[in-house]
């Protein structure tokens, strides 16, 4: 309600100047809306220093009446800010504080003409209307010091300004991500913000008058004594000193000295634990990937020796008869190179070789197909599924994906001697840009799968090197130190993500996320193959004389004619004489001068139809992915069998 004005303090009534009133408190608001509003004067009203900066974008008041204490953006700034504004240099400017007697700043300085001080709604009102009335008979805008009404100013309204004060300037405080410490000239605490808390994990109560360097760790505080006893003096060298937290934290140190008779100062810390982890995370996948190339290398020039031992061994089997003496030794030599050819391909995946036979599968059926047959073979380790019922599909080569979980499964059996319990879990997830800014992946849409552990666990040095390849917990000559290798650079291959989490006597839980796809999966029908003998011409291209040498033998016996060539500039010539005889290429990847790209681009120059198989020892990375995405026809990895060759060459023909 507003007061009664005595006649006298009308007589302005209709004068129609525009007053912006600007204060938090809603009831004030109403109050000078309404007072002013009955004495003639246009009036707007705004919360704080913020809605009046953009009120005045668009309007020009003739007065404007201010409290000092506010939200975003106060009335002291309020004030010196307007006074800077050209348009608003003759702008009357009022403030109406409850705290004004304890404002230290001039009122010329701060850029008001008059200072009121808050109290009882009539008194108010009367000094109010007064000053507005000076302004009306032309009297100069004199700064003046003096601050009206100032004893008749309540204690509780003064409280009531100081508490929004505090209120406001403690949310700001409590959201910021840096551990705020108020600490005397002495060193003691008298306020840590919540995130100080967090961080230097002590209770409230037992921080505050404590020493700061009790919150150090020992080796660091003689260090920090001498940051803070020479804050003043080289501030630049405080600002971010690394520290140890006496809970084993690495955090950055910031001091900012307080220039005022109580000579107190503000500690800033900065948890580092955040980018220590990702720091390492990085120098692991550095290491990692260094040493995947190398097994790559290794593992391409292996499966090429393997090529050579395994076809000619095919080449023996193919017309001996079961009965022959040295069969039997001959197809142990043949299992012998294909658990050579195993321990390849699983380098091959740890490089990170890539998908080379990608499909859209369902990883329910995966996981359930692959959990079953290693169930049938490790009768003491109980198995339990969880699996969401409208699973995502994703997009991967499915022989990878059962190595990937297959490992995993023979991972968590050896960790459990005795028996124990395997849990497997898969759920469909949404990751943010913040979670998967470590692993250099897209954010999104994955399908997440759990395989977790009752065994013996694993202590953080272990856990830090289980993906490096040939590193084993077991004995000599139990393990290749392969498995988790090859299961990482598989999830890789696929711009997937994997995750360990273990404590020691506390099994563990490996975690794969793998890109969801929009794809519908359709299950196919398996076929078996066989051996057959076909009829045409064959160009071979191989830089190495040991592939062609067994390739074309292995080709000769399955009925082709077989051209050889081996390098990219006879293989163009041979195919410009005879591509009216040639049926297929098959064609090397990885060779010197010209590649297996760039010879398929010439090639398809001159027959656009070129039936080609792309033969490598190694994985198919993106490079051949990519070629195979430009018309290639198949794929076939080295070493590779009659069979396979047959039912490649059949499938390319049909």
């Amino acid at each position: 309600m507003v007061s009664q004005i005595p006649e006298t303090a009308k007589k302005g009534l209709n004068r129609e100047k525009k007053v912006l009133v600007v204060d938090n408190n809603p009831v004030m608001l109403s109050f000078m809306n309404n007072l002013l509003v009955t004495h003639g004067y246009q009036v707007s009203t705004a919360e704080d220093g913020l809605a009046v900066l953009k009120i005045l974008e668009t309007q020009r008041p003739d007065v404007i009446i201010t409290d000092l204490i506010m939200p975003n953006i106060g009335g002291e700034k309020l004030c010196r800010t307007i006074r800077k504004m050209p348009h608003m240099k003759d702008v009357y400017v009022i403030i109406l504080s409850a705290v004004a007697a304890e404002h230290k700043s001039d009122l010329a300085e701060l850029g008001a003409n008059v200072c009121i001080a808050k109290g009882s709604f009539n008194k108010m009102s009367e000094r109010i209307l007064a000053t507005l009335d000076r302004l009306d008979s032309s009297a100069p805008h004199v700064f003046s010091d003096e601050i009206i009404g100032i004893h008749d100013t309540a204690p509780r309204d003064i409280a009531r300004e100081l508490l929004s004060l505090k209120s406001h300037l403690e949310v700001i405080l409590s959201s910021m991500s840096e551990g705020i410490f108020e600490i005397t000239a002495e060193g003691d605490i008298i306020y840590a913000n919540p995130t100080a808390i967090s961080i230097v994990d002590l209770p409230e109560e037992k921080l505050l008058a404590s020493n700061i360097l009790e919150v150090f760790h020992e080796i660091d505080r003689m260090k920090v004594d001498k940051l803070f006893k020479n804050g003043e003096k080289v501030a630049p060298n405080s600002n971010g000193a690394s520290c140890r937290l006496v809970n084993g934290k690495d955090v950055s140190l910031n001091i900012l000295p307080i220039k005022d008779e109580e000579n107190k100062i503000i500690v800033i810390l900065k948890d580092l634990s955040d980018q220590k982890h990702l720091e390492a995370r990085l120098r692991q996948a550095h290491k990692i990937e260094a040493i995947g190339t190398l097994a790559g290398g290794i593992a391409h020039d292996f499966n090429n020796l393997l090529m050579g031992i395994l076809g000619y061994t095919s080449l023996i089997l193919f017309d001996m008869n079961t009965n022959h003496p040295h069969y039997e030794k001959l197809k142990r030599i043949e299992d012998h190179v294909r658990s050579g050819a195993e321990l390849t391909k699983q380098l091959l995946g740890f490089a990170r070789g890539g998908r080379y036979e990608v499909a859209v599968a369902d990883l329910n059926e995966i996981i359930d197909k692959t959990s079953t047959m290693f169930g049938r073979t490790k009768k003491e380790i109980m198995i339990h599924q969880k699996f969401e019922e409208n699973l995502w599909t994703v997009e991967v080569d499915r022989g990878q994906i059962e190595q990937v979980f297959l490992n995993l499964y023979v991972n968590a059996w050896q960790a459990m001697p005795g028996g124990g319990d395997l849990y497997l879990e898969t759920a469909n997830v949404t990751i943010n840009k913040g979670y998967v800014k470590p692993f250099f992946v897209k954010p999104g849409r994955y399908v997440k799968v759990s395989v977790t552990d009752t065994g013996i666990g694993m202590d953080e040095k272990t856990k830090e090197r289980i993906f490096e390849p040939f590193f084993t917990t077991k004995e000599m000559g139990r393990g290749t130190g392969l498995g988790l290798a090859s299961v990482y650079g598989i999830v890789k291959g696929h711009n997937g993500i994997i995750n360990c989490y273990s404590e020691k006597g506390h099994g563990a839980t490996f975690t794969v996320y793998l890109p969801a796809s929009e794809k519908e999966f359709v299950k196919e029908a398996q076929v078996p193959a066989d051996i057959v003998r076909g009829e045409g011409a064959i160009l071979l291209v191989d830089d190495e004389d040991m592939i062609l040498e067994v390739s074309r033998e292995l080709l000769e016996v399955l009925g082709y004619r077989v051209h050889v060539a081996k390098n990219g500039r006879d293989a163009i010539e041979i195919y410009k004489e005879k591509q009216g005889e040639i049926d297929v290429i098959i064609l090397d990847m990885i060779m010197p001068g010209m590649g297996g790209g760039e010879i398929f681009e010439v090639l398809k120059t001159i027959n656009p139809d070129v039936k080609v198989i792309l033969s490598s020892g190694y994985s198919i990375n993106g490079k051949a992915t990519e070629i195979m995405k430009r018309g290639c026809k198949a794929f076939i990895q080295k070493p590779f069998q009659m069979a396979d060759l047959s039912d490649k060459i059949k499938k390319v023909l049909d």
